[in-house]
């Protein structure tokens, strides 16, 4: 079968699960009707369906491609690309003045989740693009703001970021990238950046770089870093590209997967940039933009994962093989009780990230409306478990649909390696996964663990709340939630942040298995004990919920453990 998007499970998480009631009960989102959000969803699905989801394919067998110092996409991206362009999904949440819908993040969030399970290759491209504008949003000067904003909301021009060099990975600080001022408001930003998504192509007008670099007095580190916008083509007196700027596409990388999506190494030559934000105060305006990327990435981990679970149950219901072992089966490996186990650990799986990816684009949108602290921090302290529960689910799942094909999952031509291919990326861009643990057990429990602990009392309460109904599944979440909470205030205990740091990893997974099984219980209240739902919940705090008893043993496990054997001892 073709994809699918999940629009119905959209509309269940908005009406019972994340609240999104909430944001239409503010002034800023007060139109994001349930007529509207219904109809911008179908919407958006169908061209998903129709548009993106043909290209997938097309796009790994042809990627990308530098011909004499131009890119060229794979074929049908252009296409494909006008229809996200022309159908406003790039600026569904920007700034109404400058061409945005100023819908909820929410919203677009979904429309991601719907583009990456279609055409991950090509979403990469709007993702970038909004997470530009909303830097720019926060951080630009009026005039930059003028100028820019309206051609990237429409999608005319493209936007990329530009971090990684190739001595400065996740220590950004050790970037060796300059820029000079050229005394009339503009910079003179030289040096190398890896790395860079859609660094080019030729379906845009232009391509805008957000590009991180040092001032002549800016000091080592971090704290000694700008942020410049380096345009391909500089903008003529009409606000038009006019003359080509300093920098090029030194070469396209050759990746694992994702090949429709070009992955450039960029020089910029002296080349002319706009400064955005304050002097040394890059980091702070970049990380606006990586913020709105790291929902969007672990939104890109589990949407290609929804993809090669579509692709897997329908080889499932299709694949004859051996006698039935059920009465009354169809006939095919569904009937299979480990095939059974993998496909509803894969859909169970997908819900939970889902819904953690809703729920934290429902703070953010609530911050935004109501400006209240509780909502920002929230939205802070689930950042990062989004991110890396979304992708490490989409790989896992990914893999899973391989093996649901047996040994037609290794060959190419049924495409289930595909997704694996493109997905495994996602755990590693935009601040890896052990990167993102080791800020849930440091920078988001400098606050005494606030966020922490409020999140963990409306899961035990939720739970409470539900043991009339939900005896075993409610005493399950419940019990899972205090041994999180202990485990959480051993964290905070630790003076040692290598013992905090040793455990981070499993410390999230548990945090994330805690809070799916939260969501799903969440869900089969709604749904009222009966159904689909309700199962799924069963199934998820049966049987993956109880692995947060062996995570957050590792998570207390502290670090000396890790160092026990030398350097040696490990080559051995």
């Amino acid at each position: 079968m073709p994809y699918r998007a999940n629009i119905d499970d959209f509309r269940f998480l908005f009406d019972n699960v994340v609240g999104f009631d909430q944001l239409a009960a503010t002034d800023r989102f007060a139109e994001a009707t349930p007529d509207m959000v219904s109809a911008i969803l179908t919407e958006a699905g169908k061209m998903c369906e129709e548009v993106l989801a043909p290209l997938n394919r097309d796009g790994d067998l042809q990627g990308a491609v530098l011909e004499n110092g131009v890119v060229r996409t794979s074929p049908g991206f252009d296409k494909g690309y006008n229809a996200i362009a022309e159908g406003g999904w790039i600026g569904m949440a920007a700034d109404p003045e400058y061409g945005g819908m100023g819908l909820p993040l929410t919203l677009q969030t979904a429309v991601n989740d719907m583009m990456s399970a279609a055409c991950l290759s090509l979403q990469l491209n709007p993702l970038m693009t909004q997470g530009q504008i909303e830097a720019l949003e926060h951080h630009a000067s009026d005039e930059l703001k003028a100028l820019y904003l309206p051609k990237l909301i429409s999608g005319e021009w493209a936007g990329t970021m530009n971090l990684t060099e190739p001595q400065a990975g996740s220590d950004v600080g050790a970037l060796s990238s300059k820029a000079t001022d050229n005394g009339d408001g503009t910079y003179a930003v030289t040096g190398q950046k890896i790395f860079i998504s859609w660094g080019d192509n030729d379906i845009t007008e232009n391509v805008c770089h957000l590009v991180l670099a040092r001032l002549p007095d800016g000091v080592a580190g971090t704290k000694g870093i700008s942020l410049f916008l380096v345009p391909k083509l500089i903008p003529d007196a009409d606000g038009n590209p006019g003359k080509r700027n300093d920098l090029r596409v030194v070469s396209l990388e050759h990746k694992l997967g994702l090949h429709g999506s070009p992955t450039a190494v960029m020089a910029f030559e002296g080349a002319k940039g706009w400064m955005i934000g304050e002097p040394h105060k890059g980091m702070a305006a970049m990380f606006t933009m990586m913020n709105n990327a790291r929902l969007g990435v672990g939104v890109q981990g589990y949407g290609t994962g929804e993809r090669a679970y579509q692709k897997a149950l329908e080889y499932a219901m299709e694949r004859k093989q051996g006698r039935s072992p059920i009465e009354g089966g169809n006939g095919t490996i569904v009937d299979f009780a480990d095939v059974r186990r993998m496909l509803t650990t894969m859909k169970s799986e997908l819900f939970a990230a889902r819904a953690i990816a809703m729920s934290l684009a429902v703070s953010i949108d609530m911050s935004n409306a109501t400006g209240d602290a509780d909502w920002k921090s929230r939205a802070a302290f689930l950042t990062p478990i989004c991110k890396a529960y979304g992708t490490d689910t989409g790989i896992e799942v990914a893999q899973m649909g391989i093996q649901v094909h047996g040994g037609m999952g290794f060959i190419e031509e049924t495409g289930a390696a595909q997704f694996a291919r493109d997905v495994r990326v996602t755990a590693i861009y935009e601040g890896t996964n052990g990167i993102q643990a080791m800020d849930l057990v440091g920078r988001k429990l400098m606050d005494g663990g606030d966020a922490a602990f409020r999140i963990l009392e409306e899961i035990e309460s939720q739970a409470e709340a539900a043991r009339a109904q939900f005896p075993n599944m409610s005493e399950a979440v419940w019990s899972a939630a205090e041994t999180l909470r202990e485990t959480t205030e051993w964290m905070i205990a630790q003076d040692d942040m290598q013992n905090r740091f040793a455990g981070a990893v499993p410390f999230l997974r548990a945090f994330a298995r805690v809070l799916g099984a939260h969501l799903h219980l969440k869900a089969a209240i709604a749904e009222g004990g009966t159904g689909p739902r309700s199962e799924l919940a069963r199934f998820h705090i049966n049987r993956l919920l109880p692995e947060h008893v062996a995570l957050l043993a590792q998570a207390r496990a502290g670090a000396a453990g890790l160092y026990a054997l030398s350097l040696e001892d490990l080559a051995v």
